[in-house]
């Protein structure tokens, strides 16, 4: 029996199917089209059940391609369990009302009641059940309080009787509806409440959105240092003699040597210089990244279920404006922190081709993933804290810069922002560590295989003579232009394949700090991991990627050879980088401010001149 969880968005779905289901599940597109739906299994009775959770939609008179996913799957459904905000009854209702047009059995599900009671709603779930004639529920998916009933509900629920009414008369029977059912009642505002109005304030809300971003950056960069170093000390105390014994087992030397282990000696292993798969490989992966990832997906799915991110979508639609984009597009960039891969998949949910393409070019360009910015943070870092500022108010600069020009270059309009945003709702810890195992174990499986599969096709090239061979091709680009040894290149084959391994591969070259600096830039922004490739072929199609990879290798060659002449001009001691912050800081604020004015009055300009010459 399929059961399909179907509502609006932002009511709950997503909660009732982590309850109803746990955490095996899977998430697989809709057949020829690239919207997502997620699906896991109920056992009720000894009874075994397929829960759907059904993409989002407003309305079943399909325009989008979520509701037309949502028609579709609603023709295969056994029974159709409605998740209805209780808090937005009135909007709510109209979905309920087209769901019963289908004539199947059908469960209306009042979630958030606690929210509704807290706000002074009252409904008769009672006699809402009388007019709609289907089992009513009222329920709390953060707690899975009244979920019992629901899975009690679902194998007696019969067919309904559809209604045929015009789309005027549904909103007639609604007001109707609404009007027996609901009583409000007046209350103050709650400390809760007061938050939410601030955190979409116009003056108020930005500097908030910077405060907290800046605060959860701080502690996943400062807690994840405290954990690497832990985790350094156990691999030198426990897993360092392991790798000396098997190098004695194999003779300290020969191909295999070399691939598995790279250099170490008896005195100890240096795990981030050695080069081999199970020094390096095993170590950069869980050593290094592992704790950076585990902590931003904490805090990321804690500000997601709270209910902040709609808000700094909000806040932040007038600056994306500037880049030809709405505040929506700033969901996929805050997932690529974490890993592009999701960053890239989450522009399927805009509107446009013109923002998804922006979209996907601004976050596999300036947006390194939390992987990366762990060793960004270790590389960068350990020659001094200007640097790591000049590195990523660089990347900075780049997005800002960037989406400037795509923001002229790329045709189409740029629609309004129309977005819900959800009551804040501290998070139940259960499914927050129901949500983070299923990420780090989806990061789990995705990236260590190209952490360690990388750096052994990088030994395998090595050691065949193809590193010198391809490093004299490009000697002129990778010397010339961006200034870096030719040793960089073994770094950017493997960057192709996992960017947070290539930066691991530049502390045995020797780079100066600047050259350090140089070298992450260009690593971040030349091409994306092979498995963001991937996911971008397939999202934006072949042309759109062909030029998406045009842009990235302007954008690198732009970037990389004007900070090496940079560097040369006001050379690489620290007021180098600082003269650099400076400029870079004046050009985001020419581009964020002066640059807009200047074109709006050119236009203006141009349309006078052209209605002269019509006259």
């Amino acid at each position: 029996m399929n059961i399909l969880l179907i509502g609006n968005p932002n009511v709950g779905k997503s909660a009732i199917f982590s309850h109803l289901t746990g955490i095996r599940v899977t998430t697989s597109n809709y057949p020829g089209t690239t919207v997502q739906y997620t699906k896991g299994q109920m056992i009720y009775e000894g009874q075994r059940y397929d829960v759907i959770d059904v993409p989002g939609a407003y309305q079943l008179d399909p325009k989008a391609e979520a509701e037309k996913v949502a028609v579709e799957m609603i023709k295969s459904g056994d029974v159709l369990v409605n998740v209805v905000d209780a808090t937005n009854l009135e909007r709510n209702l109209n979905l309920t009302l087209q769901l019963m047009e289908f004539g199947k059995p059908m469960i209306l599900v009042l979630n958030m009641w606690d929210d509704a009671a807290h706000k002074g709603i009252k409904i008769d779930y009672k006699k809402l059940e009388a007019f709609l004639k289907i089992p009513v529920i009222p329920t709390n998916g953060v707690t899975g309080e009244g979920l019992k009933a629901v899975q009690a509900k679902i194998p007696e629920a019969n067919p309904v009787m559809p209604p045929k009414m015009s789309p005027e008369q549904r909103w007639e029977t609604i007001g109707r509806i609404v009007t027996e059912v609901l009583n409000l009642s007046r209350r103050r505002h709650t400390f809760m409440e007061t938050l939410q109005d601030l955190a979409i304030h116009p003056w108020f809300g930005p500097a908030l959105a910077v405060a907290v971003l800046f605060l959860v950056f701080k502690i996943i960069v400062s807690v994840g240092e405290l954990i690497t170093d832990f985790t350094t000390g156990l691999f030198e105390a426990f897993y360092a003699p392991l790798l000396i014994n098997f190098s004695g087992l194999l003779g300290g030397k020969g191909l295999i040597h070399s691939l598995l282990l790279g250099e170490i000696n008896a005195g100890g292993i240096d795990f981030e210089g050695a080069m081999g798969v199970l020094t390096t490989g095993v170590f950069v992966a869980f050593g290094i990244v592992f704790p950076y990832i585990i902590l931003f997906y904490a805090f990321f799915g804690f500000l997601e279920d709270l209910g902040y991110l709609p808000r700094v979508a909000v806040i932040l639609d007038r600056l994306l404006h500037k880049f030809g984009l709405h505040g929506y597009s700033v969901i996929p960039m805050l997932l690529a922190c974490g890993c592009n891969v999701p960053g890239v998949l989450a522009v399927r949910n805009l509107e446009t081709r013109r923002e998804r393409f922006i979209t996907a070019i601004m976050t596999c360009v300036a947006i390194p993933c939390m992987a990366q910015t762990a060793l960004i943070i270790k590389a960068v870092g350990a020659w001094g804290s200007i640097y790591l500022a000049f590195t990523f108010l660089t990347l900075f600069a780049v997005w800002v810069v960037l989406g400037m020009v795509l923001k002229r270059m790329v045709g189409g309009s740029t629609p309004t922002l129309l977005m819900e945003i959800p009551p804040y709702r501290l998070p139940d810890f259960t499914l927050q560590l129901k949500k983070l195992t299923m990420r780090v174990s989806c990061f789990l499986k995705e990236a260590i295989p190209y952490v360690l599969g990388g750096i052994l096709f990088v030994n395998l090239l090595h050691s065949a003579g193809v590193i010198v061979w391809i490093g004299d091709l490009f000697s002129p680009i990778i010397k010339g232009v961006f200034g870096l040894p030719q040793e960089t290149v073994a770094a950017l084959i493997i960057g192709a394949l996992r960017k947070d391994a290539a930066v691991a591969l530049l502390e045995p070259i020797g780079l100066s700090a600047f050259q350090t600096v140089v070298a992450v830039l260009v690593l971040t922004l030349y091409f994306p991991c092979v498995a963001t490739f991937t996911v971008l072929l397939k999202e934006l199609g072949i042309g759109d990627t062909v030029k998406a990879m045009a842009i990235m290798a302007i954008t690198t060659l732009i970037v990389g050879g004007g900070l090496n002449l940079a560097g040369r001009l006001f050379g690489a001691e620290d007021a180098g980088p600082l003269l650099l912050i400076l400029f870079e800081i004046i050009l985001i604020v020419f581009c964020l401010s002066v640059a807009p004015r200047v074109i709006k009055l050119k236009r203006k300009s141009d349309a006078g001149n052209d209605l002269t010459l019509g006259r």
